[in-house]
């Protein structure tokens, strides 16, 4: 459950933090073969314009390496810990591959130190195993989703989500996505079994401004309050503007859809709007 804090100063009064118990670290030092400098870009592209505002400062991280591929087929991993990364809201896993083999994998629910997982179509159906979505049940739920055969998970890899294979149709299967998008994705694609920990990373509460700090992020007006010249919902007379929500230059928000005509995929069963 989320914890609340006593409010011994205004900071900690509107504090409401996730809980960890589902966090096992590492006793001995961490594997330095997975761990990468990670530069701060602070929300500009690489000619050095700012592309997202209102990013810059934060706490010193290191990029943790994530295996979304999962391709080590028929090789037993321990699981020797469950671990808090700073570049993601779920927690990742630390797998020791009976070969040697050292990887993080993202930590699905239930999943505890001393487990062993395995890769591969010859896989059995338990939590953190990767099988290809053409040898599992219908029903099951998924995370980590290829979309693409051998590219790796792209989809489904934030804290709490989940997704449910619902059927097959020829080459492809039928996946219900967490925004209530269903799409079509090929059987050859792999997917882990279970849901991703950290469920309760939605819960929580900062309390103060400088918690958002630590995480990179700067202050950011509303729009309603800036000046004529800062964009279209700036300037006039008290809250009467009376403009649609947009964005400084003019993208309108609410409802507007900004997916490409010509990019319109016919493996959307079931639009998440819809």
């Amino acid at each position: 459950m989320p914890r609340a804090h006593k409010p011994t100063t205004p900071g900690r009064r509107g504090f409401i933090q996730a809980s960890m118990q589902e966090l096992a670290p590492q006793k001995d030092k961490r594997v330095k073969s997975l761990f990468q400098k990670k530069k701060r870009i602070s929300g500009r592209n690489n000619k050095g314009h700012v592309t997202m505002r209102a990013r810059g400062g934060g706490h010193k991280r290191f990029y943790r390496v994530v295996d979304f591929r999962r391709a080590k087929d028929g090789i037993p991993a321990k699981v020797v810990s469950i671990e808090y990364d700073p570049n993601r809201s779920a927690f990742i896993a630390l797998l020791h591959y009976a070969d040697g083999d050292k990887r993080y994998i993202l930590a699905p629910k239930g999943l505890s130190v001393g487990a062993t997982v395995l890769s591969g179509p010859e896989a059995p159906l338990k939590t953190g195993n990767c099988l290809p979505l053409s040898a599992m049940p219908e029903g099951s739920t998924i995370h980590n989703i290829e979309m693409y055969p051998g590219r790796g998970g792209q989809i489904v890899r934030s804290a709490g989500l989940s997704a449910q294979l619902v059927g097959r149709a020829d080459e492809y299967a039928i996946i219900k996505l967490p925004s209530n998008e269903t799409r079509m994705v090929p059987v050859t694609c792999r997917a882990t079994l279970g849901s991703l920990a950290n469920a309760e990373h939605s819960l929580r509460a900062l309390g103060k401004a400088g918690r958002m700090r630590w995480l990179g992020r700067r202050p950011l007006s509303r729009g309603t309050v800036t000046n004529p010249v800062d964009g279209p919902l700036g300037g006039g007379e008290g809250k009467g503007k009376g403009n649609h929500p947009q964005s400084p230059w003019g993208v309108l928000a609410k409802g507007f859809k900004t997916r490409s005509r010509k990019k319109k995929s016919n493996l959307i069963i079931k639009d998440r709007r819809k």
